[in-house]
C-alpha cells in the first residue's frame, strides 16, 4: 500500500479554493486501490479525524496568527505525518507539500524524513513573490521560501509548462528533478443544474443570460481588474460586466473606485462570492464572455473552469494563459484600448462563431485537463516516483 500525505490545503470536503478542489478531486476520482490518501485538514477546533472519498482526513488544530498562521499550519501538518510515519511503521510513504511556505524548515524535516526512506514532493504553485496584496518582507520571504523547498525536497511537481521551465532555469544549482501535471477541470455537467437559484440570481441583479460578461477571482491587484474595468467603461457595449470575487468594502476596493469610478456605470455590477458550484457552473455556462486578467504564473483553476463552461475567452496576453489556452480564446495586451477594441469585435460575433470557440475550449480542456487524466496521472507518479527532469 502507498501511503501518500498531502499538505497545505485547507482540506476536504472542499468548498472553494484551487488546492483544495485539486485534493477533492484526486480522491473523487481515485482508481489505484493500492494508493491511501492522508490530508492535513486546517481547523480552529479539534484535531480530530474522518473519512472522506475513501481518504483519512485529520484536523490540524492551528492557532489565529495572522498571516503566519498557514505557515504554522505547514509546520504542525508536516510534525503529525512524522509522528504518524513513525509511530505506525508505515512503509511506502511519501508527502507531497502543497506551496512554497516552510522553506526555512524544509532542511530540518527533509533528513528526518530521509531517515524514514520517505521522500518529499512540493508544488511551487504560481510566482507567489510576485503578489502585490504582500508588502517587501513578505515577497523576499516567498522567494527566500522558494528557492530553500526546491533545494531540500526530492520533486518538483508543476502545474504549468512555464513554471517547470522558471524552476529548471532559477534553480540550476541545485538540479531540481521536476515534472509537469496540469490542474484540472470539469465539462460537460448536466444541463438543468440549479436552474431554478440561476433565474432568481438574474432578476436579483437585473441581468438576462448570454448578456453579461464575466469576471471569477480573487480580488487582487495582480489580476488587473482596474485594467478590465477601465477599459470596459471605455466600450460601447450594452451588455453588463459582472465580477464575482471575495470583494468587500476594503482599501483595494475603495481604491478602484476612486481611480475608475466604476459605480457611475450601471454596466458594472460586483455580486460577491458565489460558493454554490453548480449554480457558478449556470453563471458561468450563460455568460456571455469571460475575462481573465490573472498574470502570476501557474495553471490558473479559474481559466480552465472557464474554458470548460464560457464559450467565449478573453485572456490577458501572457505566457501562462496562453500555454493553457492557445488557439481556443482572444487576447488583449495592457496597450490602452486594445480591450476596448477586443470587446468591441467580440460584440460583433455571431452566435455559430461563439459557439464555434466554445467547442474547441473544451477539447482543450477534455484532451489536457480534464480530471480523469490528471489523477492517473498523479497516481502513475506516486506509484512509481519520478526518475528524470520531463520539462518540455
Amino acid at each position: 500500500m502507498k501511503n501518500i500525505f498531502i499538505i497545505g490545503s485547507k482540506g476536504i470536503p472542499s468548498q472553494y479554493g484551487g488546492f483544495e478542489t485539486f485534493v477533492e478531486k484526486l480522491t473523487e476520482y481515485k482508481e489505484n486501490q493500492n494508493i491511501k490518501y492522508h490530508i492535513s485538514c486546517l481547523s480552529e477546533k479539534s484535531n480530530e479525524e474522518y473519512e472522506h472519498n475513501g481518504a483519512r482526513c485529520f484536523n490540524v488544530k492551528t492557532p489565529n496568527v495572522g498571516p503566519a498562521k498557514a505557515v504554522i499550519y505547514d509546520l504542525m501538518s508536516m510534525k503529525r505525518v512524522y509522528d504518524y510515519i513513525k509511530d505506525n511503521k508505515l512503509q511506502n510513504s511519501t508527502v507531497y507539500i502543497l506551496a512554497c511556505r516552510v522553506g526555512p524548515f524544509m532542511k530540518y524535516y527533509k533528513k528526518r524524513f530521509e531517515q524514514m526512506h520517505v521522500p518529499v514532493y512540493v508544488n511551487p504553485d504560481g510566482h507567489e513573490w510576485k503578489r502585490a496584496k504582500w508588502n517587501f518582507l513578505i515577497r523576499k520571504y516567498w522567494k527566500f521560501s522558494e528557492r530553500l523547498m526546491i533545494k531540500n525536497t526530492d520533486a518538483a511537481i508543476c502545474d504549468s509548462v512555464e513554471i517547470e521551465r522558471y524552476i529548471n532555469e532559477e534553480y540550476t544549482l541545485y538540479n531540481p528533478k521536476t515534472t509537469f501535471i496540469a490542474y484540472g477541470a470539469t465539462i460537460n455537467k448536466p444541463d438543468n443544474l440549479c436552474e431554478n437559484k440561476y433565474h432568481q440570481w438574474l432578476t436579483k441583479w437585473n441581468l438576462k443570460g448570454n448578456d453579461y460578461y464575466l469576471i471569477v477571482g480573487r480580488f487582487v491587484a495582480e489580476n488587473n481588474y482596474e485594467l478590465i474595468i477601465k477599459e470596459f467603461m471605455k466600450s460601447k457595449t450594452k451588455k453588463s460586466l459582472i465580477i464575482v470575487t471575495n470583494v468587500e468594502r476594503n482599501k483595494f476596493y475603495n481604491e478602484l473606485r476612486k481611480r475608475t469610478r466604476f459605480d457611475s456605470d450601471r454596466r458594472i455590477k460586483f455580486v460577491g462570492t458565489i460558493y454554490e458550484q453548480d449554480l457558478l457552473y449556470q453563471v458561468r455556462k450563460n455568460a456571455f464572455g469571460y475575462f481573465h486578467g490573472h498574470e502570476v504564473g501557474g495553471t490558473n483553476p479559474s481559466l480552465l473552469e472557464a474554458m470548460a463552461t464560457t464559450s467565449l475567452n478573453i485572456l490577458l496576453d501572457v505566457k501562462f494563459n496562453k500555454e493553457v489556452g492557445k488557439d481556443t480564446a482572444l487576447y488583449f495586451n495592457k496597450t490602452i484600448g486594445d480591450l476596448e477594441k477586443i470587446i468591441g469585435l467580440a460584440d460583433l460575433l455571431s452566435d455559430v462563431e461563439v459557439e464555434n470557440m466554445g467547442k474547441k475550449a473544451k477539447q482543450r480542456i477534455h484532451d489536457a485537463y480534464s480530471w480523469r487524466l490528471i489523477v492517473n496521472q498523479y497516481e502513475n507518479l506516486f506509484t512509481n516516483g519520478i526518475n528524470k527532469k520531463t520539462i518540455n
